[in-house]
């Protein structure tokens, strides 16, 4: 009886605390400024629960990870130089000791992150951890609104909803429900999941998003969405459907509804309002006219809360710009290019698709929200695309194949000498056999 051929061995999937260890990192990133919630929660005890959250991410990676197992990544690696100059300028003390501190917690970001890239094999483990945990975070923001619609739509905020019961702001809702509804019509496409799972998730996430009147996080899933499944077109039969019915609806919509959207997009501001971006461009010019030193230009200010002058930047570019200088923006770009380039290379894919998705979500909101130079969701969002770009790790201890000799032929009847030849001496030598 012949042997049955060996069965390739599998790597083993993440173990369920991964999942936990990605959940307390997107909860330390949800930040501790935001709108009024219903129980006031006094800010030390949301950073306490945030920085929290990070300390014990970074304890249970490195506890599943004794061995330091990592994977070489261009991505992490330029994360690492980031940090590096984080730490270059902050220690100059201009920004105070609350600098060295932000330098800490990327720290512990950065070094979770390589701990977790151990697991990256470039399926869409990450893609439904992602899911998951921003949309236990959509439903908090939905029972706020249940619970106290006053205080979940603020005159503050121009009547955008907020939540009520965890601090966010409009962006922050707005930016999570947009890149769930992107990563779920990818997972539909690709028959990851249910029509009726999906709907349950993109309906109500499209509600919010329609509520928060965010129109960075929707350009970004429009134009994200159209470039993931322009890159699916040539080899999926559900993304051409997709695609021919999107364009057929929105064309309706945006002819029969037209006035109805240009008022949600303009959220009621004037021309000159609008024109600045809510007056973000007054703050850009005062940041870029301020007099620098040739290393602050470099190096820049050190890490801060990402404001200038007392306002919100929101701005990712000249954010960086600020606290890290030139040297931390070529680092960021060097981040898109290196994740663009892959993911430009690599065969069309359900999980190139989702990472060019997430790469181009990023890159639109970077124009009207900090945050790539920072420990950040759009760090997460950028480390689930270089997950889904990972090449997929060859199983540990699998012994290579071996190979075996061709063996001898034996010799036929025919090439068998008879005794006379024996005799007379002139029986033929034995055929040499090459062995491969």
């Amino acid at each position: 009886m012949g042997r049955e051929p060996a069965q390739e061995a599998r790597p083993a999937g993440p173990p369920k605390t991964v999942e936990l260890i990605w959940g307390l990192l997107i909860l330390n990133t949800l930040g501790s400024a935001g709108a009024q919630t219903i129980i006031p929660l006094p800010r030390s005890l949301i950073q306490m629960a945030t920085m929290g959250a990070l300390v014990s991410a970074f304890a249970l990676a490195l506890l599943f990870n004794l061995r330091l197992r990592l994977r070489a990544s261009a991505f992490l690696s330029l994360l690492t130089v980031l940090l590096v100059l984080s730490v270059i300028s902050s220690a100059n003390l201009q920004s105070g000791y609350g600098a060295l501190f932000r330098c800490f917690r990327l720290t512990l970001f950065v070094g979770t992150l390589w701990l977790l890239s151990r697991w990256w094999d470039g399926s869409g483990t990450f893609v439904r951890f992602h899911i998951r945990m921003y949309f236990v975070v959509l439903v908090s923001v939905a029972a706020g609104l249940v619970a106290s619609p006053g205080a979940a739509f603020p005159d503050v905020y121009g009547g955008r909803l907020v939540g009520a019961l965890w601090p966010l702001t409009p962006p922050q809702i707005g930016q999570y429900a947009a890149v769930i509804i992107g990563l779920t019509v990818l997972l539909l496409l690709d028959g990851r999941t249910t029509r009726a799972s999906a709907a349950a998730i993109i309906v109500p996430s499209l509600v919010l998003l329609a509520l928060t009147h965010t129109r960075t996080a929707t350009l970004g899933l429009l134009i994200g969405l159209v470039l993931a499944i322009g890159s699916l077109v040539m080899t999926s039969a559900a993304a051409r459907r997709f695609f021919s019915w999107a364009v057929l609806v929105a064309t309706v919509v945006g002819v029969g509804l037209s006035s109805l959207l240009q008022a949600w997009f303009l959220r009621g501001q004037s021309q000159e309002n609008f024109s600045n971006l809510t007056g973000r461009a007054k703050v850009w010019d005062a940041l870029l006219a301020a007099p620098r030193t040739t290393i602050e230009q470099v190096f820049g200010m050190g890490l801060g809360d990402k404001s200038f002058g007392g306002l919100p930047i929101d701005n990712s570019w000249l954010a960086v710009y600020n606290e890290q200088g030139l040297a931390g923006v070529t680092v960021v770009a060097l981040v898109f290019v290196a994740l663009g380039g892959v993911a430009l290379l690599r065969p069309p894919s359900p999980a190139r698709a989702a990472a060019i998705f997430l790469i181009s979500y990023c890159a639109i909101a970077s124009y009207t929200e900090a945050g790539l130079g920072d420990a950040s969701p759009y760090l997460l969002h950028l480390t689930v695309a270089a997950s889904l770009l990972a090449a997929p790790a060859r199983p540990a201890g699998l012994p290579a194949p071996a190979v075996l000799p061709t063996p001898a032929a034996r010799p036929t009847p025919a090439d068998r000498p008879t005794p006379a030849a024996l005799r007379r001496g002139t029986a033929p030598r034995a055929r040499r056999t090459e062995l491969t």
